[in-house]
């Protein structure tokens, strides 16, 4: 029996990388998936392949950042599949940049893409789920929510917010049936981290030394992230909440590195 069979899941951010990689295992164990992005011909071309492997899923473009855009979202779920049990929310944008080398503009995009997205598709997902008296929510944190590096501001603090409404939403609506948890990812291999190795002007010399620092010794793939969601979304967990999930490659067990 595949373990999310019969389940509605919101995954959004999906068109690539960590999100794509979530949507691809989800709807190879069971689930119906509504490909949610910012990127309406990456919705489509990532729902287009779930389903020719065998999936059920749906495309819907959506600014996360946008109150009325995630309201159609959540709703459009509701008419189309009358039910609403998982929500991951992944969509997020990376401002790496020192405080005051940040602009007020990215600041606030940060965090209303990283932070405010997950709190509105949260508020509209969460009725939903309250009256079915059960759901999970999977938030896509990051290492840098408890952990930091020079130089990235507004993404350790939206994300650090992230890990914080995890375990505070957990608190209000376990009662409810409702399991809310967080991923923090370290090195994935996305279309993000590609770029950050292009810009370095040594592409393969900066991914094989961040591969050679990871105590596993490789970076990890989008699909890693996308089993710890399996679990968190599945009934196999129905005794976890309120957790913040490393999937780093014992990134974050390390003191330092010589």
């Amino acid at each position: 029996m595949p373990r999310l069979a019969g389940k509605v899941a919101i995954v959004t951010g999906s068109g690539m990388g960590i999100g794509q990689g979530i949507a691809r295992v989800f709807a190879r164990e069971g689930a119906r998936v509504v490909v949610a992005d910012i990127d309406e011909d990456a919705a489509n071309s990532t729902a287009a392949e779930l389903c020719s492997e065998g999936g059920t899923a749906i495309a819907f473009p959506v600014d996360v950042a946008d109150e009325r855009q995630v309201q159609r979202l959540i709703d459009f779920t509701i008419e189309r599949f009358h039910r609403l049990d998982v929500l991951v929310n992944n969509a997020g944008v990376g401002v790496y940049k020192p405080l005051l080398e940040t602009s007020r503009e990215e600041w606030e995009r940060a965090l209303k893409v990283n932070l405010t997205g997950v709190f509105l598709c949260s508020k509209y997902a969460l009725p939903h789920m309250r009256r079915a008296g059960a759901g999970s929510i999977v938030n896509i944190a990051s290492v840098h929510s408890v952990q930091n590096v020079p130089g990235t501001a507004p993404y350790a603090a939206s994300k650090g917010g992230v890990a914080a409404l995890t375990r505070q939403m957990a608190l209000d609506y376990g009662k409810d049936g409702i399991r809310v948890n967080a991923i923090c990812p370290g090195w994935i291999l996305t279309p993000l981290t590609e770029g950050i190795f292009r810009n370095s002007g040594d592409y393969e010399g900066m991914k094989r030394a961040v591969a050679e620092r990871q105590v596993v010794g490789r970076i990890g793939l989008p699909e890693d992230v996308g089993y710890g969601a399996l679990y968190l979304a599945s009934d196999e967990s129905t005794f976890v909440t309120g957790i913040l999930l490393f999937i780093d490659g014992g990134l974050t067990a390390q003191l330092e590195t010589w």
